[in-house]
């Protein structure tokens, strides 16, 4: 079985391949398990060393769009696809002509490419709870249920919710195995702040556990829908795997979440951390992020995804324990206990 990841050398295209690889075999749609034969990552950056170092693991590095345009992907006995690669919410505000290279033409000339195979393989478009968002004067109904219309209020869900149904209508026409799968707000992310408004969901807490100081740029009180990058790739397994009857309409799943607050989130952080780690939080309001933020949903239902056996993370306190055990060496704060 060949299998492409695009962003796959992103922290959870990296973490999924690795997941792959631990499991050497793989139950594709429900079908009987094949051996993974090859993993191709493709991202503008090398993929970490434990990565790179594995036989199974083909490296195309470069911008998306062109390795599409000269047909350096997808391998032509490509069985899978992973679409993770995207521009995220803040850079597709601040810059609206690559959010619609990097989201919208990319996701549609991946999906031609794939048409283009002739042997239907299955495409995990992983999409965003940003497809929702709080219209003025109406706002969000009290918990997101799989069937609530999507009213995107950025760029960034806009083109995620353009994506989700150019899939559906490939997969309708019978071009793909259609699988669209909306991820919550994942946290915590390791490595390095990216662009998107919600990073500082993972930087409010990764940077304090490195003795660094963080920027919270909401109030305590806003509502939020996190997973836990475990629970993420989980997820995004299930979705692979699962057979077409099983799996349903080709709308997207929520993907189950845990609700909570940002306070929340910062207490966690002190119980495993103690009040050095909290006294790192500079909580002062940014009006940009705070505009996307506070449009997206804080509770989810997810009931197509707890029927396929998925679940969200227990409680946040958890997740932060999780991220210290994983990730020792980036935890250099005193008194931190996992």
């Amino acid at each position: 079985m060949h299998i492409l990841i695009t962003g796959g050398s992103g922290f959870l295209g990296a973490r999924l391949a690795r997941s792959l690889l631990a499991q050497a075999t793989f139950v594709l749609n429900g079908a009987a398990s094949q051996a993974i034969t090859t993993i191709t990552l493709t991202d503008r950056a090398a993929p970490p060393d434990d990565l790179s170092a594995d036989p199974r693991i083909r490296f195309v590095g470069g911008d998306l769009n062109d390795l599409l345009e000269t047909g350096q992907i997808p391998a032509k006995n490509t069985s899978a696809v992973f679409h993770l690669a995207a521009a995220v919410s803040g850079e597709c505000e601040a810059d609206f002509d690559l959010g619609m290279r990097s989201n919208l033409d990319a996701t549609r000339a991946l999906l031609q490419a794939c048409r283009s195979l002739g042997n239907q393989p299955l495409f995990v478009f992983a999409s965003s709870l940003a497809v929702y968002g709080s219209p003025p004067g109406t706002g969000l109904p009290p918990e997101i249920e799989d069937d609530t219309l999507p009213t995107p209020q950025g760029s960034y869900g806009i083109q995620k919710f353009i994506g989700e149904q150019l899939v559906a209508d490939y997969g309708r026409k019978g071009f793909i195995v259609a699988r669209n799968v909306r991820l919550m707000t994942v946290s915590v992310r390791p490595g390095k702040p990216n662009g998107a408004a919600s990073s500082f969901l993972s930087g409010m807490i990764r940077e304090p556990l490195a003795g660094v100081r963080a920027q919270v740029p909401v109030p305590a009180e806003t509502p939020v829908a996190l997973s836990s990058p475990a629970r993420t790739v989980e997820g995004l397994l299930c979705a692979a795997q699962t057979a077409s009857a099983l799996w349903g309409p080709l709308t997207a799943v929520n993907l189950p979440a845990l609700s909570t607050t940002v306070g929340e989130m910062a207490a966690a952080l002190q119980r495993v951390a103690g009040t050095s780690a909290t006294a790192l939080l500079d909580w002062v309001p940014d009006p940009a992020v705070m505009r996307l933020v506070s449009n997206w949903p804080g509770r989810i239902a997810s009931t197509r995804a707890r029927a396929l056996g998925l679940h969200s993370d227990a409680n946040f306190e958890a997740v932060v324990r999780d991220y210290v055990r994983e990730n020792a060496a980036a935890v250099t704060l005193a008194g931190v206990r996992s």
